[in-house]
This record gives C-alpha cells, sequence and structure tokens, in this order.
C-alpha cells in the first residue's frame, strides 16, 4: 500500500531525489565510492557545495544581490544563538509566534536586550499578530515565517527600516515573497528541502561585521562564507539531498510553480475541514498555515474510529503535537494532491460514517 505522509518533519521528499540519493550512496559518480565515504574536499564534492548553494540564491531570486548562502549544521536552534551572536548589539525585536520563536527569543536574551513587539501566546498561538511597532533602533527585527506546531503563517510581512531575520524552517522555498527584503533567512533542511543534518542560511553580507565582540569560529558567518561553507567538514549527504531537491524545484518550475500546488492542496483540505462538521481548524483562518493544517474532532467520541480509518488509508504522521492536540496535516513541497485527496476522502467517509 502506498504511504500517504504527512509528518511534519522529518518529512516527506519528492521520489526521484530519494532514488538518486540512494543511487549514490552505493556509487557516487560512477566513481565505485559511496557519497558518505569520500573527501568533502575532493573535486565532486565541492561542486555538489557550490551547485546546492547557487541553487538555494537562484531560487530565492537573490543572485548578484550581495547575499551568501551557507550550508552549517546544529539545526535552526543552533541558528537562534548564531543570528544574536553576529548582530545583536545592544537589542533586537522578535515577534513571538509559537514554541520556536519563543525558543530564538530565549537564546538571544544571552546577548542583549530583546523587545518582544509582540505575541499570540495568549490564545496558544493560534493567531498571527497584526498591530505592533518596530522599534527604529533595533539591531534587527526577527519573525518565524510559519509555525509547524500550530498551523499559523505569516502572509504579510512588516515594513521596517532595521533588519529583518526570518526562520523559514518550515515553509523555505514553498511560496513566492520578496526575499531581497530579508537580510537573514535561515531553515532546517528536513521539511521542504532535504534530510535533518543541515541548515541554509542565507545572510546580506553587508550586515555582518558590527558588533563588538568576539565570536566563536563555528558560530562567526563570516567565517563559513570565507571557507565557502567548508570550514567544518559539512554534512554530506543532507547537502547533497539538498542539491538534488533544489534540482527537481528548479525543473518543476521553481517557487512559483510550487506555489500554485501548494495552494490547490491546502484550498482542499481546508475546503473539507470548515463544510465538514465533524471537524474544527484550530487557527484563525486568515493566519492557516499553506505548511501544517492543523484540526480537531467536534465529537471525542470518534477519536478511535478516525485513528483507524486514516491508518488503514496509509496516512502517516498525522497525529498533532503534544501542545496543541488534534491532528496536523503538514502538506510540504513534495506531498502530492494525491495524498490530500486520500485524507479529504478519509474525513468524507467519517462523516458518512457517524
Amino acid at each position: 500500500m502506498k504511504k500517504h505522509n504527512f509528518s511534519a518533519g522529518p518529512c516527506i521528499l519528492p521520489q526521484e531525489v530519494l532514488q538518486k540519493a540512494s543511487e549514490a550512496v552505493l556509487n557516487f559518480n560512477n566513481d565505485n565510492l559511496s557519497l558518505i565515504e569520500i573527501s568533502h574536499r575532493s573535486k565532486p564534492f565541492v561542486n555538489v557545495m557550490e551547485n546546492a548553494r547557487s541553487l538555494a540564491l537562484e531560487l530565492l531570486g537573490l543572485e548578484g544581490k550581495g547575499y551568501k548562502a551557507l550550508f552549517l549544521q546544529g539545526g535552526a536552534s543552533t541558528q537562534f544563538l548564531a543570528t544574536a551572536y553576529n548582530l545583536l548589539d545592544t537589542k533586537a525585536a522578535y515577534l513571538n509566534t509559537g514554541t520556536w520563536s519563543t525558543k530564538a527569543i530565549k537564546e538571544a536574551k544571552l546577548f542583549g536586550d530583546i523587545v518582544e513587539v509582540a505575541s499570540s501566546k495568549d490564545k496558544n498561538f493560534t493567531y498571527i499578530p497584526k498591530e505592533y511597532s518596530i522599534p527604529s533602533d533595533a539591531d534587527y527585527f526577527h519573525c518565524t515565517s510559519n509555525n509547524t506546531i500550530f498551523g499559523t503563517q505569516i502572509k504579510h510581512f512588516p515594513e521596517t527600516n532595521v533588519p529583518v531575520v526570518c526562520d523559514m524552517s518550515s515553509d523555505i522555498f514553498s511560496r513566492q515573497l520578496d526575499f531581497s527584503k530579508f537580510d537573514l533567512i535561515y531553515a532546517g533542511a528536513q521539511k521542504n528541502m532535504g534530510p535533518a543534518g543541515t541548515t541554509l542560511v542565507v545572510v546580506k553580507e553587508e550586515i555582518l561585521g558590527k558588533v563588538n565582540r568576539t565570536i566563536p569560529s563555528m558560530l562567526d558567518y563570516k567565517v563559513h562564507i570565507g571557507k565557502d561553507s567548508m570550514f567544518n567538514t559539512p554534512a554530506v549527504f543532507p547537502v547533497y539531498v539538498s542539491m538534488l531537491t533544489l534540482e527537481w524545484l528548479k525543473n518543476l518550475g521553481g517557487i512559483a510553480a510550487i506555489e500554485k500546488i501548494n495552494e490547490q492542496k491546502s484550498a482542499l483540505l481546508y475546503n473539507e475541514i470548515d463544510r465538514n462538521p465533524l471537524f474544527n481548524g484550530i487557527v484563525a483562518t486568515e493566519d492557516r498555515s499553506h505548511m501544517n493544517a492543523t484540526f480537531t474532532l467536534t465529537n471525542e467520541a470518534l477519536t478511535d474510529t478516525f485513528n483507524t480509518m486514516w491508518n488503514d488509508a496509509g496516512i502517516n504522521g498525522l497525529n498533532g503535537h503534544r501542545s496543541v492536540g488534534g491532528y496536523r496535516a503538514s502538506m510540504y513541497n513534495a506531498l502530492s494532491l494525491e495524498s490530500v485527496q486520500v485524507l479529504v476522502d478519509v474525513l468524507q467517509e467519517l462523516e458518512r460514517k457517524a
């Protein structure tokens, strides 16, 4: 039976990417050596790294605009720390929209004054704050574009004269934005780009080198830029799979093409959630994520029946996060419209049975 993978991450990847990656583990570049046993300094892998970094900038529309792309380690969680290390001199502004921004705030407080410009914690992060002001003297403004756990997504980013930093871990490469409005973007690979183990950082070089502190080498963006993202041994396999995924996206037509598909998928599911009296969407309608749809049953007595039905349909990873409960359907780039239809069919079948 085909599996329909709605896991929030690590999550679904394109089948053709998985096929090519598996072949490379056995025999990379027809050299009769595995990708994961060759030197990261060898020309074949240096080409992989260069191609991955170039594709990231190309797809984001940032080529030739003063940005550098890096593939680093430690997950987005390390970037909570690295962002502050590199940019926070006295004061920074943070928008708190969920678990990950809360953790980013915690790390940044080690380095300076943090102004929490707005928070949706009062309603368990089920909406995106709209009316807030960003201090003009802040070193930067930090936000999280998509909140995987709660299922919210920022649709309109604020205009500000300070550098904008965004954690895009769970919706990078999923929708068209003017990415030049962001001065630093970071994203764990394990949602829309590759397996866990590498993190994409895209940074505008001109914002670096302005803090009055010594930065440890492994957390210094300038060090990693100077070494072409190879200051230490990179996560070879995750970088390679990320490169394959970015090639897949480019061949598909880029972000513009995948955005249309993502809108179709989310509309299909949300329309059924709104129509079906057995289900409720958790978050504010205008802030619903195209990546992570969260919902609950209106009748808890149907829980066991529903769980059996979606498992029997080959659906994987539908349980909601423990802090939210209910269900979460993660619809990342590689998930097909067919898989979403299978889930919708199960929701409709439950209504007929109830």
